[in-house]
């Protein structure tokens, strides 16, 4: 009894560490996506180095866009985080990308290690889980 006490015990621990073990690989799809974003804008900003006016389709929602002509194309609008924004020329816009990517790979390495560890801790759960069993077996048939 005391053995099937245990096994219910570490179901449940397994449970729990597979259910954060998915949490964290949800988190981990986020930020490599923001990764992407702040890669593709950094990109854009590179192909309009120098443009004076540049044509482009222009998002006016529910994916949907228009055909535009972006003029000015060295001041540019970045979001600096909860919910601001600041004007920087296309320079000072690369700087806080980089910052901002360099924050998201920093997060990365974190939720990676993360993984691991519960990655590591369910895998000695489950070892633990596959000795009762064995053993709970060995005595039904040690009859």
């Amino acid at each position: 009894m005391e053995d099937q006490q245990k096994m219910n015990e570490l179901i449940n621990e397994i449970n729990a560490y597979n259910q954060q073990a998915d949490l964290i690989r949800q988190q981990i799809e986020l930020i490599q996506a923001s990764i992407g974003e702040v890669d593709a804008l950094s990109n854009t900003l590179d192909d309009l180095n120098g443009e004076k006016s540049v044509e482009a389709f222009v998002p006016v929602g529910a994916g949907s866009f228009i055909k535009g002509e972006l003029k000015d194309t060295d001041e540019i609008i970045i979001s600096i985080g909860a919910g601001y924004a600041i004007k920087k020329d296309a320079e000072g816009a690369k700087k806080i990308i980089a910052g901002q990517k360099k924050d998201l790979e920093d997060s990365l390495d974190k939720m990676l290690a993360n993984l691991q560890q519960v990655t590591d801790i369910l895998a000695n759960l489950q070892g633990q889980a596959q000795q009762i069993q064995a053993a709970a077996q060995g005595s039904v048939t040690g009859y």
